[in-house]
């Protein structure tokens, strides 16, 4: 006798009454020879990922165990579509029903018509979440991080991964934090292009540290600038991958905290021109660390420029980065705890690489 084996499997349609086709569904995985449905999720309405001009979507989590293999399983799920009518057209068409095997058991497979974990779940809060709720415990096969996590990273939000994009991942976090350390690490293991921060080139921020306040619109400006040529829609390939040291969106942040008012009035009618002629991110590392630890390794470095920064100005920004990234839509975001894992060492290294790997559309190594 086969040992059993407990699988997810998600749940959606967008078509005719989309909940009681749901609830034929799972009666119907029910009845399947050497299975028991566990349990479900809650219902939740979603918007079409791709087409828009269809329906929205109605989707649920079912946990079943069952002796059936991960291949009789899926054959049986597509029965199951088929008797609910089910038409297979293009990629993001409108259906009945749909049913895709999530999760089986901890295996990992890759065969022409089925991949498990499915490809993109990790992408999907309202996968995510419906896994969370039957068992928060769960571990992503390949990624090896628990659903919860993997939910956290999309803040209630539904992504896809699209090629025709530049892939930028952008690192986001306090000055000191170790950034720059990550990026260059993370260009050599892609063999990617690297965005640095033009530090060393702005003749003005040395003097605004130093607190000369009627220089801080032309550094701010001078960032501003810089950034749009780094990261405008004509830089950056379609299909690309590059790793910047900073996000664009911590412009406001500093802008807020560094200008005047007058200053920040002039800023704010300048910004959102030229903030439209930037890529997004694909995907933001935020990385965090104890303030204190930031100051230090700053004081360590002297950097001429740096060495005026206060523990409360950073205190300040380390508030600023944990709401905009409270709030934030714009792609997923894997969050990193310098204290706790040394992306020095090429061991973490890896596991945020794995991590990567599987949140950008193309991938050079």
């Amino acid at each position: 006798m086969s040992e059993q084996v407990t699988a997810y499997i998600g749940l959606g349609g967008n078509l005719n009454d989309r909940k009681a086709c749901i609830d034929k569904a799972l009666k119907m995985l029910a009845e399947l020879p050497a299975t028991k449905l566990v349990r479900a999720s809650d219902f939740v309405e979603t918007i079409p990922l791709a087409q828009m001009n269809q329906p929205n979507y109605l989707n649920a989590v079912a946990e079943i165990k069952t002796t059936l293999t991960a291949e009789q399983l899926h054959t049986k799920t597509n029965d199951i579509e088929i008797v609910l009518g089910r038409t297979r057209k293009e990629k993001w068409s409108p259906r009945t029903i749909d049913l895709d095997i999530l999760l089986f058991g901890g295996e990992i497979i890759n065969h022409p018509d089925l991949t498990i974990p499915h490809l993109q779940m990790h992408l999907r809060s309202f996968v995510l979440n419906g896994l969370c709720k039957l068992n928060p415990q769960l571990m992503h096969p390949i990624l090896k991080e628990p659903v919860t996590t993997l939910a956290a990273r999309l803040g209630g939000s539904d992504f896809v991964l699209n090629p025709e994009l530049p892939q930028l991942i952008s690192i986001a976090g306090l000055i000191g934090v170790g950034k720059t350390t990550l990026a260059k690490k993370l260009s050599q293991v892609f063999d990617t292009k690297i965005l640095l921060e033009p530090y060393d080139t702005n003749p003005f921020m040395a003097d605004v540290y130093a607190g000369k306040k009627d220089l801080a619109l032309d550094s701010q400006l001078y960032f501003l600038t810089h950034r749009v040529e780094q990261l405008g829609h004509n830089t950056l390939a379609p299909g690309l991958m590059a790793v910047s040291d900073y996000i664009f969106d911590k412009e406001l942040i500093y802008a807020r905290r560094l200008l005047d008012a007058q200053q920040l009035t002039l800023y704010e009618k300048i910004y959102p021109s030229l903030s439209s002629q930037v890529s997004p991110p694909v995907l933001a590392i935020y990385m965090t660390d104890l303030v204190q630890n930031c100051l230090e390794r700053i004081q360590k470095r002297n950097r001429p420029y740096e060495q005026k920064i206060q523990l409360k100005f950073l205190q300040a920004l380390d508030s600023d980065y944990q709401k905009l990234f409270s709030n934030w839509r714009t792609c997923p975001v894997i969050r990193v705890s310098t204290s706790e894992l040394d992306y020095t060492k090429d061991a973490d290294v890896n596991h945020l690489t794995n991590q990567i790997r599987n949140y950008v559309a193309v991938c050079r190594k």
